[in-house]
């Protein structure tokens, strides 16, 4: 039961590391190449995992493998448009100029139904109110709507909205976040003088953040 236990251990460090190197994606946006990677990963830790009488490099070796391989790949996409489109493939338009295209439809086998249904996840709810819809490589949707249908922007009104920036967190679970008050230009001298307006400490603090119109949010711990 010790080994079972020990073996799992060492190989979700391992997986936990390879999917980590593969960089960030969510699920949908897997490319194809790494969806298939990502799942035989899976099934080769799975094996040595459960079967004692399986090696432990029966696993790990073939997952190494898979990373340069997955490394291999990903190097040619970035060098080579042309094996990036056999790879990956090509963007498909499915609307095009307010038409939907059917034999674009049945090229990647999306039935109406599905098409709405992707819409509605883009907030979009009406056939009609789109210009152009795009099937990425990743399978996800992009949707263009007609500029009549178009949530308006400060640019249209001719506003410059003030620049706001990005919130950095100073504090988390009291935990002071140094790194973040040198980016800012502030110390912790300064930080607890803040803090002193809330009638809190940084310990007391669940958390605290700072953004770039020099507005601090805080919230204290429950007790």
């Amino acid at each position: 039961m010790l080994t079972i236990f020990v073996r799992t251990i060492i190989l979700y460090i391992l997986v936990l590391i390879v999917m980590r190197l593969m960089g960030k994606r969510e699920i949908g946006q897997l490319q194809p190449f790494e969806l298939a990677i990502s799942i035989m990963i899976a099934d080769l830790a799975a094996v040595p995992m459960a079967e004692l009488g399986i090696p432990l490099t029966n696993g790990i070796i073939p997952i190494l493998g898979l990373l340069l391989m997955h490394l291999f790949i990903s190097i040619l996409n970035m060098k080579s448009i042309r094996f990036r489109e056999i790879i990956c493939g090509k963007p498909q338009i499915l609307i095009y100029r307010g038409k939907i295209d059917e034999k674009a439809l049945i090229k990647e086998k999306i039935t109406i139904n599905e098409l709405e249904e992707r819409l509605r996840a883009e907030n979009v709810y009406n056939l009609g109110d789109v210009e152009y819809a795009i099937l990425e490589t990743s399978g996800q949707i992009s949707v263009i709507q007609k500029p009549n249908k178009r949530n308006t922007t400060p640019e249209d009104f001719n506003i410059m909205p003030e620049y706001e920036g990005i919130p950095y967190d100073l504090v988390i679970d009291g935990e002071i976040m140094r790194k973040n008050l040198e980016k800012i230009g502030k110390n912790e001298k300064w930080l607890k003088k803040q803090l002193e307006h809330f009638n809190i400490s940084s310990e007391e603090a669940l958390v605290v953040t700072y953004d770039g119109k020099g507005n601090i949010f805080c919230q204290k711990k429950e007790t």
